[in-house]
């Protein structure tokens, strides 16, 4: 897997996405950016008696930024971060097209087959606009599993 420059990792939680894209752009000696992307909240805040949405995504958003930082720095590693709110799927795209990334690391779990019909799954989608190829890490009781899905355009 020679020639990456650039790589984009997209954490969802997982400190294996974030620990497998590490390894992947140490052992290439590429430049690392780290997005985590924060859905919009669309509900109704006076139910849960919350005044400043902003300020609670704001402070949970920079908690997991400090925590990737942590995982980085345990792996010896020099990364950029980006915090997003959005559309996950979109966000991801978006930033890997400003960085201009030759590839994005990103996560994927297993969903059930209802839910993939009605709701779509962001790794899909995140394959069909993505302007380079994706790399899906998969983690299945405690195995670590990589695969590569490429989009050709």
């Amino acid at each position: 897997m020679k020639g990456y420059r650039k790589v984009l990792i997209a954490v969802n939680g997982s400190k294996e996405v974030l620990r497998q894209g590490l390894k992947l752009a140490g052992d290439e000696e590429c430049w690392v950016t780290v997005v985590k992307v924060i859905p919009p909240y669309e509900g109704d805040l006076n139910l849960v008696g919350i005044k400043n949405i902003e300020d609670v995504l704001s402070s949970r958003g920079q908690k997991e930024i400090s925590e990737i930082k942590d995982v980085a720095d345990t792996e010896g590693a020099l990364i950029k971060t980006r915090l997003e709110e959005g559309k996950v799927h979109e966000k991801i795209v978006d930033v890997a097209k400003e960085e201009q990334c030759d590839l994005i690391v990103m996560g994927a779990h297993k969903q059930g087959w209802i839910k993939n019909l009605f709701s779509g799954n962001t790794v899909e989608k995140v394959i069909g606009y993505a302007p380079c190829p994706v790399l899906i890490v998969k983690s299945q009781k405690g195995e670590e599993n990589v695969r590569k899905n490429i989009n050709y355009r």
